[in-house]
């Protein structure tokens, strides 16, 4: 069974997309701990980061960071945080969080809730903001 990336991925279930390419999708977590924070996946559905083959996951990384410089042009934060998880959804994919201090990492199950119109407004605006 797809997995839930995977099915955004092919479009089946919507998303606040910010960023695609041919072989890479970002988009905002809908449980975010900041607001901004955002998710990179490859549109090719493997389990674990470290699974990738090594252009997919140099690729993966390059893309993450293309996508990172436009989240710290749009969104006050010190720096964005990098995290990798990936237990509860079996896709391999990064967590990019606009960072104010690091308890924005540490707390990450510290979830906040934007209304739709607000995600909408926050993913045109990183999207508006990656070169």
């Amino acid at each position: 069974m797809a997995s839930i990336f995977t099915r955004i991925v092919n479009g089946e279930i919507p998303a606040y997309k910010v960023a695609e390419d041919d072989n890479f999708l970002a988009f905002l977590d809908v449980f975010p701990t900041a607001k901004g924070h955002t998710l990179v996946v490859p549109k090719k559905e493997v389990d674990y980061l470290f699974d990738l083959d090594d252009e997919m996951y140099a690729g993966l990384q390059m893309f993450a960071k293309k996508v990172a410089l436009g989240i710290q042009k749009a969104i006050p934060c010190v720096k964005v945080g990098v995290m990798v998880l990936g237990l509860e959804v079996p896709h391999a994919h990064i967590h990019l969080v606009p960072m104010q201090s690091e308890k924005d990492l540490l707390h990450f199950s510290e979830k906040v809730k934007f209304p739709p119109e607000e995600m909408e407004a926050i993913a045109k605006l990183i999207a508006d903001s990656i070169e």
